[in-house]
């Protein structure tokens, strides 16, 4: 139903005014929520995108796809995966790596690496399923994946998105002395607010 990135969210029209409102107290105000008119409205099986580049649906309109550049502020590409016009349901890629159905042939994966700029595999989620985009919510950081995924599923996502590299216990060092900090900080407020 959503197409986003770091940048803003591309919404339907479908989308209600609370809706909006609500997704708009939830995040950053440097991201930017907009609505998209188009015929097509399962925006996130018509969208695959990352924080440069976003493959879209060969049929989406030109004012949609000039909505996705602007919100999003990414290079949109026309383009199929395994002669799927749904990209955003057969593949899933952050800045990392990616992930796309498996009948998606290696001659594809070149080009869509090429013009990604990050490195592909072909690959299932949740037991053998190719519906990829539709199992897989990731980010540079972290994937989350449908509860039948198995572990060798699981690898390969973890390898493509590259979620296993050292900077992951960097991050997670960075993140508990950022919580241990903000913990000392409340201790001490407190402290001096019972004085």
């Amino acid at each position: 139903m959503v197409a986003g990135n770091k940048n803003g969210l591309v919404l339907p029209d479908s989308v209600t005014d609370q809706e909006m409102q609500h997704m708009a107290n939830s995040l950053p105000d440097t991201v930017r929520i907009v609505r998209c008119s188009d015929r097509l409205t399962a925006l996130g099986n018509c969208i695959a995108c990352n924080d440069y580049v976003a493959l879209i649906h060969p049929d989406i309109s030109r004012e949609s796809e000039e909505v996705v550049a602007d919100v999003l502020g990414v290079e949109t590409i026309r383009h199929s995966i395994a002669g799927e016009p749904l990209v955003g349901t057969y593949s899933a890629f952050t800045n990392q790596g990616g992930i796309v159905h498996p009948e998606c042939s290696i001659e594809d994966q070149d080009e869509l690496s090429s013009l990604l700029q990050v490195p592909l595999v072909a690959g299932t989620v949740n037991r053998g399923s190719g519906l990829v985009g539709t199992g897989i919510v990731a980010n540079d950081w972290s994937a989350f994946c449908g509860l039948d995924t198995t572990g060798l599923e699981l690898e390969v996502i973890e390898s493509v998105l590259k979620l296993k590299s050292s900077d992951s216990s960097n991050i997670l060092g960075e993140m508990r002395a950022s919580i241990i900090a903000s913990l000392r900080t409340d201790s001490i407020v407190a402290e001096k607010n019972k004085k």
